[in-house]
């Protein structure tokens, strides 16, 4: 499978990414929704920054989900991976209403050729597509 991760440019999530100080792709949510449960190893994720084309992908080498999360069990998630998921915040106050975390460990990470992708029928506030291909998003 292929998956989209849609990320935020407020953070320089991607930079972080590509320069290897961001070794781990986390996904934080109250309801559960993709990547969870979903993605694998040796699936391969495309990065793009809202609003810019995709420009970098990584090749997962394994996925940890957590669900019906405590404040202890959000804590330790924080104490183990925050360094590697480079977490702004590292408080719990920030996380407390999160039920479903996926972390997601990327290898292979490298800058690519950039394309478009058409999210048509995914939503717009849609931050992670899953696609049996990219090019079924692909835009020519």
């Amino acid at each position: 499978m292929d998956h989209l991760a849609i990320l935020s440019k407020k953070g320089d999530w991607l930079a972080k990414i590509l320069s290897g100080e961001k070794t781990i792709e986390s996904r934080w949510y109250k309801h559960k929704k993709g990547p969870y449960g979903t993605i694998k190893a040796g699936d391969t994720i495309y990065f793009k920054e809202s609003g810019e084309p995709v420009t970098a992908k990584a090749r997962v080498e394994k996925a940890l989900f957590f669900a019906d999360l405590y404040p202890a069990t959000i804590q330790k998630i924080l104490d183990d991976y925050g360094k590697q998921i480079c977490l702004q915040n590292y408080t719990l106050e920030a996380y407390k209403r999160t039920n479903y975390v996926t972390l997601v460990f990327l290898v292979d990470v490298k800058a690519i050729e950039p394309f478009k992708i058409n999210k048509k029928g995914y939503g717009l506030m849609a931050a992670w597509i899953t696609v049996d291909s990219i090019d079924r998003i692909r835009v020519n």
